[in-house]
């Protein structure tokens, strides 16, 4: 059975892919996640992850570029803003401690992004975690 973990890893992906242009990702986000092995609880978990996300992306997309600090939201990796997006979510969308979301994306980020992403992924969700708490 799949972790939570390994789910918000498919919903990167599935952002990744949305993010590189291939606009029918909620088409097939069920299969995709099938494929991954992803089912059951953790299946609903993603999918919930997934459709909040795009539900909401204009807004978390906004609370991302407030808080990135001398950097173009659109040169960001695709990791990278795919792991911003998913998290911001949760931070602002889910009800769960911020810290624990940070902590879920810095660990994904070690796994896909570049050897700096997981301090720059922690910098700007707390950022965002800190102004959601104001």
């Amino acid at each position: 059975m799949a972790t939570r973990q390994q789910a918000r890893m498919a919903v990167v992906s599935l952002l990744y892919a949305y993010d590189l242009g291939n606009g029918n990702t909620s088409e097939h986000s069920a299969e995709i996640l099938e494929e991954k092995k992803i089912r059951n609880k953790q299946k609903d978990f993603a999918l919930g992850l997934y459709e909040g996300v795009m539900e909401h992306i204009e807004a978390i997309d906004k609370a991302i570029i407030e808080h990135l600090k001398e950097w173009d939201f659109e040169r960001l990796g695709a990791i990278e803003r795919a792991t911003l997006r998913l998290a911001t979510y949760e931070i602002l969308f889910s009800g769960l401690d911020s810290a624990v979301v940070i902590n879920e994306a810095v660990e994904i980020t070690k796994s896909f992004g570049t050897e700096q992403s997981p301090k720059f992924i922690n910098g700007v969700l707390d950022a965002i975690a800190k102004d959601k708490k104001v």
